[in-house]
């Protein structure tokens, strides 16, 4: 039984994290630097179950009165599992709180980050919030890359939205989780990602709404490996089997399947054309790939093809 805490809680960060302590500290470090007056508590979970140095790293921040909140180790390997530790420990150690936010362990968010997410939420009724997470390519990295769609924000302006696709700057109302269930996230997608963009897809579904908080900001440090274009690649063939995924579980029967199949070798044609015309406004091949690395994830999902990035090896 998880024990309750500070009825005051309004709102609770929540902060999935796997080897990154370092990072981690960052990310800590913006949320104490909050100019936000209501008093907010911070969940961090360890997916490390074996090092548990980000555990440490939060539980020094906790002790030393810098933020409030807790700590917790998940066991079972895999992102899903741990968002849906962190939510779930929330959900059940505040239960007054309305909101519940999430920043990744590679992220750190502005000053007035959190005041204007909350504020969004309240003020519009939206069920979900979003807000962009801004690249900020490591020294020696391709500035331009900081516009490929792989890093580049869904959205740039303020307003309602139909839905948002990842959970690295989000506000989920309590009264989301509450329409949705628990756990929040599908551990199927553990290993591939994805879980937040099958989430959100499914409050869509549901008609909850979405607003997009625009200077609700929140950067992302992508190191010099995430900017080759083999990991560039990757990404988009992982963006295709998930996108394949999430269709595929959504589909009516076998006709339902059947046409998403099709889809997906129809689309892996037109991305040749669609790359094509990125390549010429852009100038940028990485760009370019990225429509047909796309497409041909979606392809080799439809054949049962699909990448598993986050299936960590063990510790050395």
């Amino acid at each position: 039984m998880i024990p309750n805490s500070d009825p005051a809680i309004d709102i609770v960060v929540c902060v999935p994290t796997f080897r990154r302590p370092d990072w981690l500290a960052q990310t800590l470090d913006s949320l104490v630097a909050q100019t936000c007056r209501r008093p907010f508590a911070v969940v961090v979970v360890e997916n490390d179950a074996g090092e548990r140095r980000g555990a440490a790293v939060a539980q020094a921040y906790f002790a030393s009165g810098r933020l409030r909140g807790r700590a917790l180790v998940e066991p079972a390997q895999g992102n899903c599992h741990a968002i849906n530790s962190a939510f779930g420990t929330a959900l059940a150690a505040y239960p007054a709180a309305r909101f519940f936010l999430m920043i990744d362990d590679d992220e750190w968010a502005e000053p007035d980050w959190l005041e204007t997410m909350v504020a969004t939420a309240e003020c519009t009724g939206a069920g979900v919030v979003g807000g962009p997470v801004m690249p900020r390519i490591a020294r020696g990295g391709p500035p331009a890359l900081a516009c490929h769609p792989a890093f580049r924000p869904a959205f740039d302006t303020s307003g309602p939205v139909p839905v948002i696709y990842g959970s690295g700057n989000c506000l989920i109302a309590r009264s989301t989780f509450e329409r949705l269930g628990l756990p929040a996230f599908d551990v199927a997608y553990n290993f591939l990602g994805g879980g937040d963009t099958d989430f959100f897809v499914r409050v869509r579904r549901a008609g909850i709404p979405f607003h997009w908080a625009q200077e609700a900001v929140v950067s992302e440090t992508v190191p010099l490996a995430r900017t080759t274009v083999r990991w560039l690649a990757a990404r988009g063939l992982r963006i295709g089997a998930i996108n394949h995924r999430i269709e595929r579980k959504h589909a009516q029967g076998g006709t339902g399947r059947l046409a998403i199949a099709v889809k997906s070798f129809g689309i892996l044609g037109l991305s040749v054309i669609h790359g094509l015309r990125l390549l010429a406004q852009t100038r940028q091949p990485a760009v370019a790939l990225h429509p047909l690395a796309v497409a041909v994830g979606r392809c080799l999902a439809t054949i049962g093809i699909e990448p598993q990035p986050y299936r960590a090896a063990a510790p050395k």
